[in-house]
């Protein structure tokens, strides 16, 4: 089996990073994890890519003045100077111009941590809390040029409880994430799951979606 060449992108810790490198670690596993890229020479996930011995590089958003398809275009050339198959986001603090997700369309996902299409953008426990909703969780999607947008790949859920905090929420729906990833770059990797008619994500040759996974 010929394993797809993955690269992560992170901008802190890279929590969800170790969930795709533990399971990546499984020779079974279509996706090996080939490169972590950050735009923070800061970011902790950095080092913790390199204590499994997986090649880093850093591209310092700050040092393009702004100009964001001036930093994409040195991202893509990273990625393509490793030969890389797929992109997983995982916690990449920047909003991503049509230049580099039309050049990675159906080859870039993304871990969002919201039952989309609700709760897009930013502080989502927060506004689920606020919303009264009594279920929230988390999605992986194909990256589109609308933020927190493109085909689903994968759902959990978790439920809402009265006494939750925006911490407490966050914790329970941090681990359907790194349960949920690794699925759903495993789907990808294998071309079980794959844009099909650019609005829903498809299995295979079947005219089917991914049934998403709810996990108590």
């Amino acid at each position: 089996m010929s394993r797809k060449k993955t690269a992560i992108l992170i901008s802190g810790r890279g929590s969800n990073m170790g969930a795709l490198i533990s399971a990546a670690m499984d020779p079974a596993f279509p996706a090996e994890i080939s490169l972590v890229i950050s735009n923070r020479p800061d970011a902790k996930g950095l080092e913790r890519a390199k204590e499994f011995g997986i090649a880093t590089a850093v591209v310092d958003h700050t040092e393009y003045g702004g100009d964001r398809q001036a930093f994409e275009r040195s991202v893509d050339e990273v990625l393509k100077a490793a030969k890389i198959d797929l992109v997983a986001l995982a916690g990449f603090m920047r909003i991503l111009s049509p230049y580099l997700v039309n050049a990675w369309a159906g080859r870039m996902i993304n871990i969002h941590p919201a039952l989309l299409p609700s709760f897009k953008g930013l502080a989502t426990h927060e506004r689920a809390l606020e919303e009264g909703v009594k279920l929230h969780g988390a999605t992986v999607h194909f990256v589109s040029a609308e933020m927190d947008d493109g085909p689903i790949i994968t759902q959990g859920a978790v439920p809402v409880l009265d006494q939750d905090t925006p911490d407490s929420l966050a914790a329970r729906v941090l681990d359907v994430e790194h349960k949920i990833y690794p699925k759903a770059l495993q789907l990808v990797a294998s071309g079980k799951a794959k844009i099909k008619g650019g609005t829903k994500v498809a299995t295979g040759d079947a005219d089917e979606t991914v049934a998403p996974l709810i996990w108590p």
